[in-house]
């Protein structure tokens, strides 16, 4: 009997770790973010170094760059910023497909099969020449992207996104401010989070620039390293959590 108790007793402390950890959720976790963190600044850096100094990951600079050349009637320089912003938008379509129509097509859940899609667009991108147009480039980035932020947006109880920093920036000083005034421990264990997902972006853009300097198209090669370690400890948590309730359907 009180072998039983302590076998109880032991699956409620796990369950009880999981509730301070994202409840156990592997992609919701800080460092399922930081390794996104890493491949977004890397990206970023990527499109910017090697690709024309774009940044392809978020929109904003596309569409504003889209109405100042209308406005001066440029429209072939209006027109060259619309296929990146019409890649986001497929990205976020067909992020929002797989997530509602993955159990009936795939035996892999969404989270893998998005992340096997970003690998593959990654790896296929490595073969671009930089003397191609890099337009070419910058719409996968973009559909990369914007798959990334679409598919992962919680940081263990808080939104944030992996791809771009200014929500996450915006969020982080809100945060430390409650933690300061108001003597808020939560809101500083948030803030830190925030922080944390901003220094591995700039981390990734440092790591990004690098390897595009030396190795050109192929660094991107980099993020599909990162992403594959993505998948594995995906994988990994997934078989632990399945395992956990083995055991308490056990008892």
């Amino acid at each position: 009997m009180s072998e039983l108790n302590d076998k109880k007793r032991n699956i409620n402390d796990k369950k009880n770790n999981k509730i301070l950890d994202s409840q156990g959720i592997f992609h919701e976790s800080v460092l399922f973010g930081i390794l996104l963190a890493i491949v977004g600044g890397f990206l970023d850096a990527y499109t910017y170094v090697g690709r024309d100094g774009v940044f392809a990951n978020a929109q904003t600079g596309n569409i504003v760059l889209l109405g100042v050349y209308a406005a001066k009637g440029a429209w072939g320089q209006a027109l060259f910023h619309i296929p990146p912003i019409l890649a986001f938008v497929l990205g976020v379509i067909v992020t929002q497909a797989i997530k509602t129509k993955a159990s009936h097509f795939f035996t892999l859940d969404w989270k893998r099969i998005v992340l096997m899609m970003e690998i593959l667009v990654l790896v296929v991108v490595g073969f671009i020449p930089q003397t191609y147009p890099s337009i070419i480039v910058n719409v996968a980035i973009s559909f990369v992207a914007s798959v990334q932020v679409s598919s992962f947006s919680k940081l263990v109880d808080s939104p944030y996104a992996t791809t771009m920093c200014t929500g996450n920036l915006r969020s982080a000083s809100q945060a430390a401010y409650q933690a300061v005034t108001q003597k808020d421990r939560r809101s500083a264990v948030i803030a830190i989070r925030y922080f944390m997902i901003i220094l591995f972006f700039v981390l990734g853009a440092v790591l990004g620039g690098l390897l595009t300097w030396k190795l050109e198209a192929k660094a991107v090669w980099g993020c599909v390293l990162i992403l594959i370690i993505v998948v594995f400890l995906l994988i990994i948590s997934d078989r632990n959590i399945g395992t956990n309730e083995s055991d308490t359907a056990g008892i």
